[in-house]
């Protein structure tokens, strides 16, 4: 095991350039959640350390390098950033592994990878950050002569807050275009998952960022409270649950900042008696149980057409029976634990909710004996109905509905019968019938024949109650920009 940054002790918080402690002398401790062991003691900031990091990132953006650097010079730091990345990649997959309980072939060959290419396809947008020129009349002064023009100008202080179930993944997803609008960044990782994001500071130093450019602030809710209320930020970019989402929009009215937020989800994956039902099968596993079923786009709510719902659901309850729970570095590990006792806790209330509630659990829902950490096995509910708790809420973990459907109408208007519209996946032969399910969800992403893909390139964002705008993909240059508009008057 090639984790180097666990023999340093306490690990700090990195503000201005420098590795420092908490100005109150706080920390707290991060777990291994396969075994519930101490990892490691973290500095926790403080609304102290943030000011003061605030102060340094208002420097730094003010009067620092990196705004003002050559976009091709920017394109070069960051093009840099992704290479470390990839030479460090056994050690960080291992930290998020350790830290976050995820197994580690899909944080080697699935998580670091995608952090990498963030980098390098924000790399290539420093040159291509451009404004447009208008053909402006003035019916005031018909003869008037004028050049106007636009210029997208970088926005200042971004605090990124990042969730514990990818955690370099959203911390590049933030950092990579922000950085390359020219921003400075404030980077908050989960209190639950420090360790990878520290040792990406470091990697971010070696590739010649300049000092105060990124700062990096371990810390819970009320280091997040700071960052949103402090006068000194410019945008908060979050990732999370919905509910926190409400919250930073409420305190975001402070100084009325910019605010983009990629919030909580409770997908229809929906699988047509025409599909192919070994492949939707195994689709379906993956869309709800991938991670632990700890994503905002699980696929939790999976929809079957009557006629093949019995065989469906017979071959996703063995398939669920038969994964290999353990700790996430076992290379045969196919499921690791839930983050945490309270998230474990958490799931184990849906389970006992569906059951109440008059739901048939084929399999699942309890702890495997033989393991300490926060282990659950994965649940498979049939004789679901909509309005039952696991239909309706989000559970962020490995827990799957079925429910039958029996026509294309019926199925879309239940699909979209919730206050979420981040994700969706449909299954089937028939192009046409995919093409008018694709138009009618209501969802920022849909996928047809597949699920869970995602890419540098791709816009990533939901309706309704799933967030506002969109990170990665060329959309992600608007949420780090401000439109400047230029009138010169050339009589």
């Amino acid at each position: 095991m090639n984790t180097r940054l666990l023999s340093s002790h306490p690990k700090k918080m990195w503000i201005g350039g420098k590795w420092v402690d908490s100005v109150e002398g706080k920390s707290f401790q991060t777990y291994n959640p396969a075994t519930g062991e101490v990892l490691a003691e973290v500095s926790q900031a403080t609304a102290a350390d943030v000011d003061l990091a605030v102060k340094a990132a208002r420097e730094a953006f003010d009067k620092g390098p990196w705004p003002r650097m050559n976009p091709a010079e920017k394109a070069k730091i960051l093009w840099k950033i992704a290479d470390l990345i990839e030479k460090n990649i056994e050690e960080l997959a291992q930290l998020e592994t350790l830290n976050s309980g995820k197994i580690i072939r899909e944080a080697r060959y699935g998580d670091l990878p995608m952090v990498a290419e963030n980098f390098r396809y924000f790399a290539g947008w420093t040159t291509k950050i451009f404004g447009e020129t208008f053909p402006t009349t003035t019916p005031y002064a018909p003869k008037a002569q004028t050049f106007t023009y636009t210029v997208r100008e970088p926005i200042g202080v971004v605090a990124g807050i990042v969730p514990w179930n990818f955690p370099l993944q959203m911390a590049a997803w933030k950092l990579a275009p922000a950085l390359a609008c020219g921003n400075v960044v404030l980077l908050k990782p989960a209190e639950q998952t420090p360790l990878s994001t520290l040792r990406l500071a470091e990697l971010l130093e070696e590739a010649g960022l300049p000092p105060s450019t990124v700062q990096v602030l371990p810390g819970g809710p009320e280091t997040g409270k700071a960052l949103v209320l402090h006068k000194g930020v410019d945008k908060i970019s979050f990732t999370g649950s919905t509910e926190v989402g409400r919250e930073i929009v409420k305190m975001s009215a402070s100084n009325l900042k910019r605010v983009s937020l990629e919030l909580g989800g409770k997908s229809p994956h929906i699988i047509f008696a025409d599909a192919d039902l070994d492949t939707a099968v195994k689709s379906a596993y993956m869309g709800a149980f991938y991670n632990q079923g700890q994503c905002c786009c699980a696929g939790s709510r999976i929809f079957v057409e009557k006629k093949t719902l019995e065989p469906l659901a017979e071959k996703l309850m063995e398939r669920a029976k038969k994964v290999r729970l353990g700790p996430g570095l076992d290379p045969n590990t196919q499921m690791g634990p839930l983050i945490s006792e309270e998230q474990r806790k958490r799931v184990e209330d849906y389970v006992e909710s569906g059951k109440k509630e008059g739901a048939k659990l084929l399999c699942g829902g309890d702890r495997p004996a033989d393991l300490k950490g926060y282990f659950l096995k994965p649940s498979v509910f049939v004789e679901v109905q909509d309005e039952m708790r696991i239909a309706k809420e989000e559970i962020f973990g490995p827990v799957a509905a079925l429910l039958p459907f029996e026509s294309i109408e019926e199925v879309i208007q239940r699909a979209n019968a919730t206050p979420y519209g981040l994700a969706a996946g449909v299954w089937t032969k028939d192009i046409k019938k995919a093409f008018k399910i694709t138009q009618a969800l209501r969802a920022g992403i849909v996928w047809v024949n597949t699920f869970n893909c995602a890419d540098p390139t791709f816009p990533w964002g939901g309706y309704k109650q799933s967030g506002w705008d969109r990170e990665t993909g060329s959309e992600a240059i608007r949420l780090y920009t401000e439109t400047k508009a230029v009138w010169i008057d050339l009589n």
